[in-house]
């Protein structure tokens, strides 16, 4: 079946309190919090490259972040997230090319069991999220966990994104839904 980590990015039940996911819950809180401290400024970029499983080699992350685990966020080249972010990594979160966050952006994989008894246990499991390239979604937007975004979407501030979008579309609302076509020539 897997160790606890090994279910947890691949989607299945598995239990938040393993020591192995403890143990990096706190790797990965401990990263976030330095980033977050004003005086490290000079290193973010290092910080963040840590933290994050991979980047492009221009990014830009503003203060204040949040993260699950960090290693299951990967973004391309030219992203950028404005403050106060949160990256609820406990499946994939990927990101591509010139995508940009406002702030606040909320992207949440993780989700827990219906069943009383199962999400009284402690289980819980989690989709992944992709957002493509171009992307540009609006501050106080949220994405929940199996949605995925096709190129050139915007999403506008405050949606919430419950099912997955194809390219070029603007979408809006809670849930979000599409309200335009994006120009693409």
């Amino acid at each position: 079946m897997g160790t606890e980590k090994e279910k947890m990015i691949a989607g299945k039940l598995y239990r938040p309190q393993d020591p192995e996911l403890l143990e990096d819950r706190a790797r990965a809180h401990a990263l976030a919090e330095e980033y977050n401290e004003p005086e490290k400024r000079l290193n973010r970029e290092q910080l963040i490259r840590e933290l994050f499983g991979s980047t492009g080699e221009k990014i830009h992350v503003e203060p204040n972040i949040r993260v699950d685990y960090g290693y299951n966020i990967h973004v391309g080249e030219k992203f950028y997230a404005n403050f106060d972010c949160t990256f609820l990594d406990v499946c994939p979160i990927r990101i591509g090319d010139n995508a940009m966050l406002g702030p606040n952006v909320n992207l949440y994989t993780p989700e827990h069991p219906l069943h009383p008894v199962e999400r009284n246990g402690g289980m819980e499991f989690a989709r992944p999220i992709t957002i493509g390239n171009n992307c540009w979604i609006g501050g106080n937007a949220t994405i929940i966990g199996g949605v995925t975004l096709g190129d050139n979407v915007v999403v506008a501030a405050g949606s919430v994104v419950t099912k997955s979008f194809r390219d070029n579309v603007v979408v809006a609302g809670n849930p979000a839904r599409v309200i335009k076509e994006v120009p693409t020539n």
